[in-house]
């Protein structure tokens, strides 16, 4: 009995020990529960802080997309209707829309830089931002390629129709069967059975890239003016001794004003610099917006205008000069009259016609046997000389207003990837060569600089004599002593 009652007692501590630890464990159980629950509430009113510390950036950002999206609907819907805004469908066509939106975009933005300095951030993020929509025309804009695959084993394989027996099928890509071009399983595969892809057109895919890359060197050779002190611009309204150089005669723009001994060496060769990247940018957009032009389709009604002949585009004078037997053409355009920029379009508009005309002929009497080769040839001569002088007259003259021709052509332009290429080359060209004469604007100034210190300043002295009055040399009256009986008498 005694061992019963000892083991009951044992069995009821044991119980007690366990209520007791149980106990413990609840109370620490809920002392972390609150202390996990405060926790959370902290971080909870963290995150409500850091929400509504980002809420206005975040507004802000979606308010700015949503203006980028209006614009853009309103940019395209202009473009859609063609800037008929009453939409009666008397719009132009899409591809001169596009030419226009560049051109009135470039016109908006860059106006005339006046000053060699970096554009205005505004500004300069609306041009990317706007011409980059106008040119995402061109991502659409393709041509139907062979589709092409190359082998593990590096051989080259090409696309072709589903065999009629699928086991043969050894290469997948783009959902499209890929087998080796030539008989499989004794089956010759034509190139007729090609199946094609779409990739951007080429002249598209090679002249777009070659043109942003021309665009960002332009704003990025403008951005390099942001620290250069070596000269500044001062107002056409200043006080006269306060003015500055001027080159031209474009008197409503800023003169230049450089220190009195002009800019220091490593300036002037910074600037050369400057303008050779300039040139570069110029040199390769006129070449692309020639290239771009050349391929458009001359008009019927341009065609329709032409003169019977070259010499009634010409002119006698003209005529005679291109005909001679040896010619030249540097002696030619010296000969003539450009003192004027009317008078330089002029020319250039009948050297256009000139060479349109002669081109016709040939090719109409190429289809005619009895043809006289002489003439053949007199007339493809004439024709190179007419190309030469336009040659000049854009290498000299690059900032030039469009021809006639030129004009015609883009107005009856009916392809969208040359309007874009056309218009894009010809805004960089313009913004090129306006650059390029701002600097040289800087470096006439500091010529003019140089000159007037390099001026001798015994100008206002006696001639033959030093500042200090002593003779420069031995005279004739020296020798006969003519000079000291004058002074001895006086």
């Amino acid at each position: 009995m005694a061992d019963e009652e000892q083991t009951l007692k044992t069995h009821e501590e044991e119980t007690m020990d366990n209520e007791q630890s149980t106990t413990g464990v609840e109370q620490s159980t809920t002392g972390v529960e609150q202390s996990a629950d405060v926790k959370q509430e902290g971080s909870t009113s963290d995150s409500d802080k850091s929400t509504e510390q980002k809420s206005p950036c975040i507004k802000e950002k979606l308010k700015a997309g949503y203006v980028d999206l209006e614009q853009m609907k309103e940019k395209f819907s202009k473009l859609l209707l063609g800037e008929d805004m009453s939409g009666g469908g008397k719009g132009v066509s899409s591809a001169l829309a596009l030419s226009n939106a560049i051109t009135n975009l470039a016109a908006s933005v860059f106006g005339e830089q006046r000053k060699l300095e970096p554009m205005p951030e505004d500004r300069k993020l609306r041009w990317r931002k706007e011409v980059r929509w106008l040119l995402s025309v061109t991502d659409h804009i393709v041509e139907f390629v062979p589709y092409q695959h190359t082998a593990r084993d590096g051989s080259n394989m090409e696309a072709l129709p589903p065999p009629m027996n699928s086991r043969d099928v050894n290469h997948k890509a783009c959902g499209v069967a890929v087998r080796p071009v030539g008989n499989v399983d004794g089956i010759p595969f034509t190139p007729d059975m090609q199946i094609m892809v779409t990739k951007q057109r080429k002249d598209l895919l090679m002249n777009i890239p070659a043109l942003t890359k021309l665009d960002k060197m332009l704003t990025d050779c403008l951005d390099n003016f942001k620290d250069q002190k070596e000269f500044w611009y001062v107002s056409k309204d200043a006080d006269e001794s306060e003015k500055g150089v001027q080159r031209s005669d474009k008197w409503w723009l800023p003169t230049v004003k450089v220190p009195p001994g002009g800019l220091s060496e490593e300036s002037r060769r910074w600037m050369q610099k400057q303008k050779d990247c300039a040139n570069q940018v110029l040199k390769a957009s006129m070449a692309i917006n020639a290239e771009v032009l050349a391929e458009m389709e001359i008009p019927e009604n341009y065609i329709e205008d032409l003169p019977k002949n070259g010499r009634d585009s010409l002119g006698d004078a003209i005529y005679k000069s291109i005909t001679v037997e040896f010619f030249d053409a540097g002696q030619f355009l010296a000969s003539i009259d450009l003192s004027s920029e009317h008078k330089i379009l002029d020319l250039k508009n009948k050297m256009e016609a000139s060479i349109v005309i002669w081109k016709r002929k040939m090719h109409q009497k190429e289809s005619r046997s009895w043809a006289s080769s002489s003439k053949m040839e007199r007339r493809e001569l004439f024709e190179e000389r007419a190309e030469t002088i336009l040659l000049l007259l854009k290498q000299r003259f690059p900032g030039l207003p469009q021809s006639s021709l030129d004009i015609c052509k883009i107005e009856s332009n009916k392809d969208v990837g040359h309007a874009i290429l056309e218009s894009y080359s010809r805004v960089l060209e313009s913004l090129a060569n306006t650059v390029m004469n701002r600097i040289e604007d800087v470096l006439y100034a500091d010529d003019f600089a140089q000159k007037e210190a390099n001026k001798s300043p015994s100008a206002d002295h006696t001639p033959g004599q030093t500042p200090t009055g002593t003779p420069t040399s031995t005279t004739i009256s020296d020798v006969m002593g003519w000079g000291s009986e004058d002074q001895g008498e006086s």
